[in-house]
């Protein structure tokens, strides 16, 4: 999902590397049937586990096709897209608030985010419910918490948000596997809704979750990103792909189960992922995703109030910007307005 603030850190690019249910019969614009648009490349944020569930959907129902293009290349992660978009490589890339919002405001990325799948994002401070059971940001307090490196800042940045000074815990150091948590070495554990916590309550341990998105550090994830060039030189093409994509997200959340199959067996099918986790990490995913504005306004849609939610969470990392530096919602609004019956 993302860059993985997890797994590889926020972007320190130079500027010289950036030279809803029940909807998924909608049709999209009778205009749009006679489009060529030709080939696309989309950028993945990480390996191809059920994360894009909605874009095999999109390529394997035709959904892509009928929007106009040729082939659909889904390039694999991770990476923030950052580079490819500058580059002209892709066309779009999957990533999210804080990795674009970062290349935007240190190195003046020329980059645009226009919607997004995830309304929540997944970050968590995930504990053990026998043992820490961190529920509130006030139990953090005296706690031992495992964070990787990459997300050391975005970390600060939630201390900060909740008013608690870093002296009044301990940071420990730690990778991305969550096995210090289990074996008792910290007491939380900076992971992923639909991942590491997943995986913690697989091995049969019950967990307890402190969301980032739910107490104080709210932002979107899973952003679809684009160069201000493609923005301003090819809105059709792209308002295509987001009525393939809004297609295709709209059959995930209809059916997890197709989602979690379409990564085993066919589009991650040589990742060896396990099918009860892709499983259970489908159905996470998808309650980041629906909420009662998005039930409202549409899909990957992003609220003024959610925009501002986000950029404020950015400047608690350090990260200074304008909600317009960052959002261009101009090209979902004339998606709905030209194909109602995906609103549902």
């Amino acid at each position: 999902m993302t860059i993985r603030l997890t797994r590889a850190a926020l972007p320190a690019l130079a500027l010289s590397a950036l030279a809803l249910s029940g909807c998924s019969a909608s049709e999209p614009a009778a205009e749009a049937e006679d489009a060529d648009f030709g080939e696309l490349s989309v950028q993945l944020s990480w390996i191809k586990n059920e994360e894009f569930a909605g874009e095999y959907f999109a390529d394997s129902e035709g959904y892509y096709e009928e929007a106009g293009f040729s082939s659909v290349n889904l390039v694999p992660g991770p990476s923030t897209g950052v580079a490819e978009l500058a580059g002209g490589t892709v066309d779009v890339a999957i990533n999210d608030a804080v990795s674009a919002g970062a290349a935007v405001a240190n190195e003046g990325a020329p980059i645009t985010i226009i919607g997004t799948t995830l309304q929540k994002n997944p970050f968590t401070v995930l504990s053990l419910a026998d043992g820490a059971g961190i529920a509130t940001p006030a139990d953090l307090v005296g706690k031992r918490i495992g964070v990787q490196d990459s997300n050391r800042s975005l970390f600060s940045a939630f201390l900060a948000a909740n008013g608690i000074d870093e002296d009044e815990l301990e940071i420990v150091p730690v990778q991305y596997d969550p096995a210090p948590l289990v074996n008792g070495e910290v007491d939380g554990f900076i992971a992923y809704l639909t991942n590491e916590a997943i995986s913690v309550e697989m091995l049969g341990l019950e967990t307890a979750n402190l969301p980032f998105a739910d107490n104080g550090m709210p932002f979107v994830a899973e952003t679809f990103s684009v160069s201000h060039d493609t923005l301003a030189t090819e809105r059709e093409k792209l308002k295509a792909f987001l009525v393939a994509e809004i297609r295709g997200w709209q059959d995930a959340l209809d059916d997890p189960d197709e989602g979690a199959r379409l990564a085993l067996e066919e589009y991650g099918a040589d990742l060896g992922l396990d099918p009860d986790k892709t499983l259970a990490g489908m159905i996470a995913t998808n309650e980041l995703i629906v909420t009662d504005e998005t039930e409202s306004n549409g899909l990957f849609t992003i609220s003024e109030e959610l925009q501002e939610q986000t950029v404020e969470s950015l400047a608690r990392a350090g990260i200074e910007l304008e909600a317009s530096d960052l959002f261009d919602l101009s090209l979902l609004e004339e998606v709905y307005e030209e194909n109602p019956d995906l609103l549902g």
